[in-house]
């Protein structure tokens, strides 16, 4: 049976496509790589000014500095292409609250998602590029620096967030293919959680309690997570919004290479992730995982947040 065909553009050739986000990909990790080294980045960026010395600092530098190269990138290889670009770094300037762009195709960027990862030298942050139709994911693109993966993952029309329909894959530099790896554990107290070092609190602890889960990793990320899920290190991530939530950019591109994978990402309650509506948070409680136990991961995660939170809208 064939793949199903990507969903993209008129007038975009998938070949030429995933060439032109290789070279970008790689370019952007050539400019954090240097950048978290404090060596001079390539392609005549600035190198990093510390704040005493009146610059940005090293991961503002590294953030415009990724930024500006994909998006001057995609402009410049896809002059004609009928999307609109939007990234962390352009968000304030291009969006007003409560109003979606208007825009059938979506590109949502996170040039530098992991940044206290970034500062700490722990080598756990990642690249996010995603392409969106109609707020629905179709592409998706995670880059690791560090260990030199890129993920890829294109999901056909008519998706469903809790089940496969594409294909995935990861490269390294030298273009060598990997497919993912999903875990074969099924039973919940099996199952192993990827999570945050920095994001937890009282709430969550409740929730991971009440799901008896087997071990537990921590990684930094959201991309970086989502990599040990498709190398079958990992088996599920939950993010449960409180003061603050993810945004757009933080989910895009995880969730479309991990349900390429065939992996699930999704509410507790079921619904799909939805993009550019007018609100950039990924507020609710929010799971992927490899898939097999998603239905009841969701199902008894949605049971004990209403004990937990009543009225929380997972």
């Amino acid at each position: 049976m064939m793949p199903a065909a990507a969903c993209l553009p008129a007038g975009i050739e998938e070949q030429h496509l995933l060439a032109e986000l290789r070279r970008l990909s790689w370019g952007a990790a050539d400019i954090l790589l240097a950048y978290g080294r404090g060596e001079q980045p390539p392609y005549g960026f600035p190198p990093a000014l510390s704040v005493e010395e009146g610059g940005e600092g090293p991961v503002s530098a590294a953030d415009l500095a990724v930024n500006q190269w994909l998006l001057d990138g995609l402009a410049a290889a896809f002059p004609d292409a009928p999307w609109t670009l939007l990234s962390e770094e352009t968000a304030k300037e291009q969006l007003t609250p409560g109003q979606a762009l208007d825009a059938e195709w979506l590109w949502i960027l996170d040039p530098l998602d992991g940044t206290k990862d970034f500062l700490q030298g722990t080598g756990e942050y990642a690249v996010h590029l995603a392409l969106a139709r109609h707020g629905e994911p179709v592409l998706g693109v995670v880059l690791l620096p560090v260990m030199e993966e890129l993920w890829f993952g294109l999901l056909a029309d008519g998706a469903d967030p809790a089940g496969a329909a594409g294909r995935a894959w990861r490269e390294n530099r030298a273009g060598d293919q990997f497919a993912p790896a999903l875990s074969p554990r099924r039973a919940l107290g099996e199952l192993v959680l990827v999570a945050s070092r920095n994001h937890r609190d009282q709430r969550l602890e409740q929730l991971l309690a009440a799901l008896e889960l087997g071990d537990t990793k921590a990684i930094g990320s959201v991309g970086g997570k989502v990599a040990t899920i498709l190398r079958g290190e990992t088996d599920l991530y939950i993010s449960l919004s409180g003061k603050s939530a993810p945004k757009d950019w933080d989910m895009a591109a995880p969730e479309a290479v991990l349900r390429a994978a065939g992996g699930a990402f999704s509410h507790a309650d079921g619904r799909a992730l939805s993009y550019n509506d007018g609100d950039i948070r990924q507020a609710g409680c929010l799971i992927a995982s490899h898939g097999a136990s998603h239905r009841e991961l969701c199902e008894r995660a949605a049971a004990a947040m209403a004990t937990i939170d009543p009225g929380f809208r997972v």
